[in-house]
């Protein structure tokens, strides 16, 4: 007899690594081909693995909660020494334990590791492996750097006084680094009158359609933008991410042509039951990956939980983002008379390096032309 081992396999969308959530399988199960091995997490969503193949299993690498590695070793089976069936991922003799230093790409690979200059320094300097790095974007920064060496250099003790980020708040975290380190950002607010919305309006649809109104107007900010070749390429279709927490952390969605779906034809019905989809997606975490990733341009409806103004996060390629803050009232004089206006606070951050203050403007112009038109 003999053992091959199952590694954990490319799951895809650019992912370098998952988190176990649950076994389903022990060691010395009889195991059918398709059969669930294991639960496990990543940025996008909670993803089942089958089992390559019928046979009995004789090791199980990692934990619940543990990170591993794509290609890192997973499950072990017994085989006759003449079994050569296909398994995915790698046919191994010795198992690569979960989490070792040791790169899993080919030799030949580990030497078109992209990175700039200053992280190649950086690793000198703190003794850390390029090819180790599984970066928050295409090319390795120096922030990437530093935290694989904070990570390595994290003693039991340390780890046990505090959580260590997982899952989606680990993804964000690099995320959002990868963007503090890539973008200029700059942030111009206004407000909206919206007091010809009815009492049982929701902002959250007049919102898509105002932004989608703003991307027709100025083209620009619906945009994905390539800081390797310096190349800006407007987007035919407003493939709309919209930011909703959960207690996991941060997720964005993408309505599909948000455009198609304003449209009069389509009627509020359909914006109204596809944004409900997404939310109940999300909330169970039954949304495919393919519907998390895609955005052209970002909404975020903050003031649903608190605050009037925020500079928000621009998420390469994207190169805008709009928040609308909490609805309040004012009070105001007309023709001497005492009377109330509802009013909706904005809030646009873009990337600096695409687009100009003027364009910005322009785009936030339209979209508060189109939240105070009647509905």
């Amino acid at each position: 007899m003999s053992v091959i081992t199952f590694n954990l396999p490319d799951l895809g969308e650019g992912l370098s690594e998952a988190e176990i959530v649950e076994w389903h399988v022990n060691v010395g199960d009889d195991v059918q081909s398709g059969q669930r091995l294991l639960s496990v997490e990543t940025d996008k969503a909670v993803v089942e693995i089958p089992s390559p193949r019928a046979a009995r299993v004789v090791a199980l690498h990692g934990r619940a909660g543990d990170i591993v590695p794509v290609g890192a070793a997973l499950v072990e089976f017994e085989a006759a020494q003449s079994d050569q069936g296909a398994v995915v991922g790698r046919l191994v003799e010795t198992p690569t334990p979960v989490g070792a230093p040791k790169s899993l790409l080919p030799d030949a690979d580990r030497t078109r590791v992209r990175a700039t200059p200053k992280a190649r320094q950086r690793a000198r300097e703190l003794g850390v492996a390029l090819a180790d790095l599984a970066p928050a974007g295409e090319i390795v920064q120096v922030q990437d750097v530093e935290l694989a060496a904070t990570e390595s250099a994290a003693s039991p003790a340390e780890t046990e006084a505090g959580a260590r980020l997982k899952g989606v708040r680990r993804a964000m975290a690099r995320r959002m680094a990868d963007a503090h380190a890539r973008v200029v950002p700059a942030c111009v607010t206004d407000e909206a009158n919206v007091s010809s919305w009815g009492a049982l309006m929701k902002p959250l649809p007049r919102l898509v359609r105002a932004l989608v109104r703003g991307c027709h107007r100025e083209p620009l900010l619906n945009a994905r933008f390539d800081d390797r070749t310096l190349t800006l390429v407007p987007q035919e279709d407003v493939n709309l991410g919209i930011a909703m927490e959960t207690e996991d952390g941060l997720f964005v969605p993408v309505l599909r042509d948000a455009a198609r779906l304003c449209d009069e034809k389509s009627g509020p019905d359909r914006l109204a039951a596809a944004l409900e989809a997404l939310q109940a997606g999300v909330t169970d975490r039954s949304i495919p990956g393919e519907d998390l990733r895609g955005q052209t341009i970002t909404l975020s409806n903050f003031g649903a939980v608190a605050g009037l103004h925020a500079q928000m996060v621009v998420v390469p390629p994207q190169v805008a983002i709009l928040g609308s803050g909490r609805l309040f009232s004012r009070l105001t004089l007309n023709q001497g008379l005492p009377g109330t206006d509802r009013i909706l606070p904005l809030s646009l951050t873009f990337d600096h390096r695409t687009i100009t203050g003027v364009e910005a403007c322009r785009f936030l112009a339209a979209v508060i032309d189109d939240l105070q038109a009647p509905a």
